[in-house]
């Protein structure tokens, strides 16, 4: 199968904000050694202020914003650019960079809070900041002001698929010659009280407090907040300036199950579909593909759904596959842009982390796939998806492989 596309797509940055690790390397080192168990997925070690000019400018930010802003930050540190430099430092014309960073739900802890102001004390004391603070795209504003990106500045706001997707689309816009670099990802902040409850009460947060991807004890998903961020480049661009290389973006997709607000479909077609298209756009096979990072939530409806959904298109047991969703809990419209970075790292690393919560004893037996437990494993990298879907059906995959 062909290429669908003239240029070629690179990740050279690597921002993350996470429970188990703030920056790329302690990510990394948590998804391979942490057991967090029934523990809080909050970053309770974030410091904004070193990633921004002054104290005014945290206070003017949602949390969500000002993750997005440090992870891009990182990303760019970590690509060779320079965030004081307008255009990231990375040797591409600004009008060329562009942003896309997704949230599922944006300023929520803003908007919760300033409504308790509203209500203890009237509405001439909510904050004239309310409106571009909660507004779902404040974050890609955010980063593209802040690091002087002209080109697209876009938000994706498709529930859990929406870090995915962004970094799909971010990725499209370079290999289609719109653009030459992109910081693609999504942030996520939404454990606040109400948002906490109605999680709750439509009984999909787990009752035990594990999050247990795939196991036949799985109840649900353990809520986290995180963001990440990826410098996307041109291929030739990212050589010519003697770029570190984590992985190549090949293709992606994005479907709709058109099937129920919050449930999957039935047999996982609109993930089949989702699989099938990206591996299309990336002009590869299944028999290609040699590891898959799973959505694997821990619900009981999910988890089945992409089993037999990934069983359908790979065979079983399939390729290698792996939930890092046991660490990171679920980040909603930031878990596609942390597993994509999981995805470049492990390429990168040639290995792939453990699926934690679950065990060989307890694995589903309905389940038949290739999951990955206890101990990391190495593998040989190849062709790798990383898939995400989210309430209201919707569906993302991205493929990536070593650069060749």
């Amino acid at each position: 199968m062909a290429r669908m596309y003239p240029r070629r797509v690179c990740v050279t940055g690597i921002g993350v904000i996470a429970a188990c690790g703030l920056g790329k390397d302690a990510f990394w080192e948590g998804l391979l050694t942490s057991d967090p168990g029934d523990a809080s997925r909050r970053v309770v070690a974030f410091d904004p202020q070193p990633y921004f000019d002054n104290p005014k400018e945290v206070r003017r930010a949602d949390r969500f914003q000002q993750m997005a802003v440090a992870s891009a930050m990182m990303a760019l540190r970590d690509a060779g650019g320079d965030p004081s430099v307008f255009g990231g430092g990375l040797g591409a014309d600004p009008a060329r960079s562009g942003v896309m960073v997704a949230t599922g739900v944006g300023g929520l802890e803003t908007l919760e809070e300033q409504i308790q102001i509203r209500l203890e004390k009237g509405e001439r004391r909510v904050s004239p900041f309310l409106v571009p603070m909660m507004m779902p795209n404040a974050a890609a504003a955010s980063v593209s002001m802040r690091f002087g990106f002209q080109g697209p500045c876009e938000a994706v706001v498709t529930a859990c698929a929406s870090g995915t997707h962004a970094i799909g689309n971010a990725a499209r816009l370079i290999a289609t010659g719109s653009t030459d670099v992109m910081l693609a990802g999504g942030s996520e902040s939404a454990m606040t009280p109400t948002s906490m409850a109605g999680f709750r009460n439509m009984t999909a947060l787990s009752t035990s407090g594990w999050s247990r991807p795939f196991d036949s004890r799985r109840d649900g998903f353990v809520m986290a907040e995180a963001a990440g961020v990826l410098v996307l480049e041109e291929l030739e661009h990212a050589m010519a300036r003697g770029a570190r290389i984590y992985a190549e973006v090949l293709g992606s997709a994005s479907t709709a199950d058109a099937h129920h607000i919050t449930a999957p479909a039935p047999g996982g077609g609109g993930a089949v579909r989702c699989m099938e298209l990206a591996l299309s756009d990336a002009g590869v096979t299944p028999a290609d593909v040699r590891h898959v990072n799973a959505h694997g939530t821990s619900t009981p409806l999910n988890d089945a759904a992409e089993a037999e959904a990934l069983s359908k298109v790979f065979g079983s047991p399939g390729p290698i596959i792996t939930s890092t969703k046991g660490v990171t809990g679920h980040a909603l419209g930031a878990a596609g842009a942390i597993e994509g970075a999981t995805l470049a790292l492990s390429i990168f690393h040639r290995l792939i982390p453990p699926t934690r919560g679950s065990s060989a004893e307890t694995l589903d037996p309905d389940i038949h796939i290739d999951l990955v437990l206890g101990q990391p494993r190495s593998w040989q990298p190849g062709v790798a998806i990383s898939n995400s879907f989210g309430f209201g059906g919707h569906n993302g995959t991205i493929v990536m492989a070593p650069v060749r």
